[in-house]
């Protein structure tokens, strides 16, 4: 059994690694959030160390890892805002516990470098949350791929519409210096997958920027992409606002569709299981996506024509 600790504890995300940690058969020691709402603790490590002050938590996990026949922290589960994940990637690593952060692992690509430098002082690793790779679709979908005979570009086309209110802008979610921008925020996944697919970026295009949608266009040696971004709920399809769904995950390559809107719940159970067997996702496996995402963020836009995403018209 690992123990685990975690900052972000009443972050939205928080629960699923709980969840996560729960289903894997570790323990959550201790837990660090500047919110003290977070009684979901008793649904998961009703015994947690609970603290709301960071230092504070440092502290006691240093206490751990140096006082005789206290057991240290190995792993620490990092949900807080996107801007302190590098900076409590690097606490994790001072106390010599491994860091799982949610995605992005940086807002910044040239951070990854000093990442890669401190897990080399510290002789431990810096895993981030690609749950996307680990979806059964998507895999059989890289499979698929890879068993095919070079050839053209795929004609791509990707739609994710989620539902976010007016907290959303009034959050830390709606500050690009604090998320990163809304492609960083909810798209960064996204843009890893289709970069794991389909290679490297070739050509980016931005058709549409503002706080509540994100459009254009990737060229990558596999595929042309068209892509489309938004958390306004006018934008989800009759169908879904019909069927009480508040979020569409869609990927088309030609003809054939792809449907990621379900079988989500289960991911961060399956990134913890990889982890924990020796496998996971590291510092460079996240440079790709980082480095586009902060390209669309520096992007003017420009006039999609005909090869915009179909939802621009």
């Amino acid at each position: 059994m690992k123990r685990f600790g975690m900052l972000g504890a009443a972050g939205f995300v928080a629960p699923r690694h709980m969840k996560a940690i729960r289903e894997t058969g570790n323990e959550l020691v201790a837990a660090c959030d500047p919110y003290d709402g977070v009684g979901v603790l008793d649904r998961y490590f009703p015994d947690c160390r609970f603290f709301t002050e960071v230092e504070r938590f440092d502290r006691h996990l240093e206490k751990l890892r140096r006082r005789s026949g206290d057991q240290p922290v190995e792993y620490i589960s990092i949900c807080s805002p996107n801007y302190l994940h590098d900076a409590h990637c690097r606490l994790a690593l001072r106390v010599h516990a491994h860091a799982l952060c949610e995605k992005p692992l940086v807002i910044s690509p040239w951070n990854l470098d000093q990442l890669l430098q401190l897990e080399q002082e510290y002789g431990r690793r810096i895993y981030t949350v690609l749950q996307l790779r680990l979806h059964p679709a998507v895999q059989a979908l890289k499979a698929e791929l890879a068993a095919r005979a070079g050839g053209e570009r795929m004609d791509v086309e990707l739609t994710y519409i989620t539902r976010r209110g007016p907290w959303y802008h009034h959050s830390w979610k709606g500050d690009p210096e604090k998320s990163g921008s809304l492609p960083m925020n909810i798209g960064i996944h996204f843009f890893d997958l289709l970069l794991w697919l389909f290679g490297p970026v070739e050509r980016s295009a931005v058709h549409l920027q503002d706080d509540r949608r994100v459009a254009g266009t990737l060229e990558l040696p596999g595929a042309r992409v068209r892509w489309f971004l938004s958390v306004a709920y006018e934008d989800l399809p009759e169908a879904s606002r019909a069927r009480g769904q508040h979020a569409l995950r869609a990927l088309t390559l030609g003809d054939q569709a792809f449907d990621f809107s379900t079988g989500f719940d289960d991911l961060h159970t399956r990134v913890y299981e990889d982890v924990l067997a020796g496998g996971g996702f590291g510092v460079d496996d996240a440079r790709a996506s980082i480095a586009l995402v902060h390209q669309i963020r520096n992007t003017p836009t420009t006039h999609a024509g005909t090869d915009g995403h179909p939802l621009l018209r």
